[in-house]
């Protein structure tokens, strides 16, 4: 397929379903493309490209200073409020002041502390699956699973109370849906739901300045206070951010997970029979079907990117799920394999913007599947999966599953 034809057809209906034919079609024309339009200039696809692009301080993110330039008004629109004031949307000194006020949380031995209460939590949810599945009813892994654990886990690390965490589900797609960007009726919700987001933090924040908790909200709030640099509405977009991104990245790895391992039952035995096999499976899983599917860069100067001229000022479209296919790094990339040698996906990014939950989001997931695959060793489909249709994260609404 052409280049430019197999670009313009990832955001069809059908390349949002199923991009992999389409990155294979990039591939067989290096690991970039120039677009010749200037929003992006070029797509930055093959493995080598991505990984080299991603820890190159030329390339930056679109940050607030940046959108300033293109679209002004962006300041009217609550979701855009909480991604440009967020450290996914900074670039230095500011990301880095961000990033530090929040990458405590995420150290080694805070991850490891957390092992017990997610094998509690998986397993109280493994718990309901059975109960409502006991009779051979068809269970919804989304709904009882993979939104219900993520959620309870990173709103226990925030503090946020048990009895809100289901209200956060339907605000956390709408943002979400924002990414995929040119759509009107998206944006609104994210907008909506943002703005409601954002409000809730904002009373959340306010209930810990009187009454300090044992909480990651409680550790920022003391923290901007002694940070002149940083705002208020930094401090809200980072929460924002950061229920969003722990709450979503993960859900999607136990769908996508899910829904591969159920692609390939016969694989199922080995990682009941050998618990330790689950971190080799997840790393799969993430390079399989990334729940980021790309990201963007903008070049500071001109640069060149596999000979690929990116002018100083213009975007690239950096994609994390097609470097994750590229098959001169992953032979036979669309098979399930976990005994890759050195499977170093791409999916939470690399360099200074590398994802810091990204330790948290793997321990969930080697839990979530070794208990799962033992609790329901007979676990098939129930029914067909409905996915998002969205090419930027890549995950399911619903998996009917039964449970034997």
């Amino acid at each position: 397929m052409d280049a430019r034809a197999a670009y313009d057809a990832l955001f069809t209906k059908e390349g949002r379903a199923n991009p992999y034919p389409f990155y294979a079609s990039l591939h067989a024309h290096g690991q970039a493309l120039d677009l010749s339009q200037p929003r992006p200039s070029a797509t930055i696809h093959g493995y080598d490209a991505v990984h080299q692009l991603l820890r190159d301080p030329n390339f930056r993110v679109i940050d607030a200073e940046r959108v300033d330039q293109t679209r002004p008004s962006w300041r009217e629109h609550p979701a855009l409020v909480v991604f440009m004031n967020s450290m996914m949307f900074s670039n230095d000194p500011t990301h880095g002041r961000l990033r530090r006020h929040v990458s405590w949380a995420f150290a080694p031995r805070r991850i490891t502390a957390l092992t017990d209460s997610i094998i509690r939590l998986v397993d109280e949810l493994l718990d309901t699956i059975a109960a409502k599945g006991s009779a051979g009813e068809p269970v919804d892994f989304m709904a009882e699973f993979a939104y219900a654990l993520p959620s309870n886990v990173i709103g226990a690390l925030l503090g946020v109370p048990e009895e809100d965490r289901a209200w956060f589900r339907p605000h956390v797609i709408a943002i979400g849906g924002v990414l995929d960007g040119g759509d009107a009726g998206k944006l609104a919700a994210g907008d909506e739901a943002a703005a409601e987001l954002m409000e809730y933090f904002a009373r959340l924040v306010d209930a810990r300045r009187k009454s300090p908790a044992d909480d990651l909200v409680s550790a920022l709030v003391q923290g901007w206070e002694s940070d002149a640099a940083l705002t208020e509405t930094q401090l809200l977009a980072t929460l924002t951010l950061l229920f969003n991104a722990g709450f979503e990245t993960t859900t999607h790895l136990l769908g996508n997970g899910l829904s591969i391992l159920l692609d390939n039952p016969d694989r199922m035995p080995e990682l009941r029979e050998d618990p330790s096999r689950a971190s080799a499976f997840v790393d799969e899983f993430l390079r399989m079907e990334a729940p980021a599917q790309f990201t963007t860069r903008y070049a500071a100067e001109d640069a060149e990117v596999y000979g690929v001229t990116v002018p100083a000022g213009t975007t690239v479209l950096v994609m994390f799920g097609a470097a994750n296919h590229d098959p001169s790094r992953f032979p036979k990339p669309g098979v399930f394999d976990p005994d890759r040698p050195a499977n170093a996906a791409l999916t939470f990014s690399a360099g200074p913007h590398f994802c810091p939950g990204a330790a948290l989001t793997r321990l969930e997931g080697e839990i979530a599947f070794s208990r799962l695959v033992r609790r329901f060793p007979m676990i098939t489909p129930a029914g067909a999966s409905t996915r998002l249709d969205q090419l930027a994260l890549r995950g399911f609404t619903h998996i009917p599953i039964r449970v034997g």
